[in-house]
């Protein structure tokens, strides 16, 4: 019996939002063979707007829950509005939803169970068909949480679309930062690529997200965007990367295309293959992609191949 192919996750994600992070995963996903994609950034999605997926599944995705006092159990003792450490009871015995943070202490120790604590909606997930390949997204309702718990939904709602029709690639746009989601995005998965631009922050994101893919054992990329609106800076990062074993991906320059693919509804390689950015960013994707770019002599190489 042939040995399953393992697949492999590709995970992208950046120390905070606006450095490209999503326009270089649309574009990685144009130059992949048969990838499944999944936006695990559920609280600023929007990878769709590149792919414009046709929605093929749509389900409801049920996260925190709300505490409700019911006035006819309720005998108005006070103890829950003394409990609530988020001040969401009110006087009248009314629940503030926007206040309320679902702990559910109050439910648990109301001597009269008169507060139900039912499941609220949160938002919707989706499968949908892209021109590239199936892919897995949400939207998160305003002001909601657990969008960790939605991450990590639609990450295993995108690995089992991809084992259950064979597909063995699966690239994955992650939320920015280092909290919950972040973390949710990345156990697993093969590789992650750090997306980031040359300021003095840029750097400081590169260190926090880097030190959180390293406690996960997860191999680890770099990518700077718009390398030269700073190349000092681009020299400071990317030297901090090689010397924690960090794969330096080439550099992206600045393109006046990507916002003019953008207008078009495209990612960078479909407008214009051989635009500068569009260039290194299949030089990018090739390294990406190869199995075998961990070894010494490879990394030790990349210092001549990123300039």
């Amino acid at each position: 019996m042939p040995i399953k192919n393992k697949m492999k996750e590709y995970v992208i994600i950046s120390g905070k939002g606006g450095t490209g992070k999503t326009s270089l995963t649309a574009a990685f996903a144009v130059l992949a063979d048969k990838p499944v994609l999944c936006d695990a950034d559920v609280d600023a999605a929007d990878l769709h707007l590149l792919l414009q997926p046709e929605i093929i599944h749509n389900q409801i995705f049920t996260g925190g829950n709300l505490a409700i006092i019911d006035p006819q159990r309720c005998t108005e003792c006070g103890i829950c509005i003394d409990l609530c450490k988020f001040d969401a009871i009110g006087d009248e015995f009314k629940v503030d939803a926007i206040s309320c943070e679902g702990c559910g202490v109050c439910v648990d120790l109301c001597p009269e169970k008169a507060i139900d604590f039912p499941q609220q909606k949160s938002g919707d997930w989706y499968i949908s068909d892209t021109r590239v390949g199936p892919m897995v997204h949400a939207r998160l309702g305003i002001a909601e949480e657990n969008s960790g718990k939605l991450v990590s939904l639609v990450r295993r709602e995108a690995r089992k679309l991809a084992e259950d029709k064979g597909y063995e690639m699966l690239i994955t746009d992650g939320p920015p930062g280092i909290g919950c989601p972040v973390i949710a995005s990345l156990t697993g998965a093969e590789k992650v690529i750090i997306v980031v631009e040359p300021t003095v922050s840029g750097l400081h994101d590169v260190k926090r997200v880097a030190s959180l893919a390293h406690h996960f054992g997860v191999e680890t990329m770099l990518c700077v965007n718009r390398f030269d609106i700073n190349i000092e800076v681009t020299e400071e990062i990317e030297a901090y990367a090689l010397e924690h074993s960090i794969i330096v991906l080439p550099r992206i320059p600045f393109d006046p295309d990507f916002v003019k693919a953008m207008i078009k509804g495209k990612t960078l390689p479909e407008y214009n293959e051989k635009s500068p950015a569009s260039v290194k960013i299949q030089e990018a994707w090739q390294m990406i992609s190869q199995e075998n770019n961990n070894t010494k002599t490879q990394r030790v190489s990349l210092k001549n191949f990123i300039k």
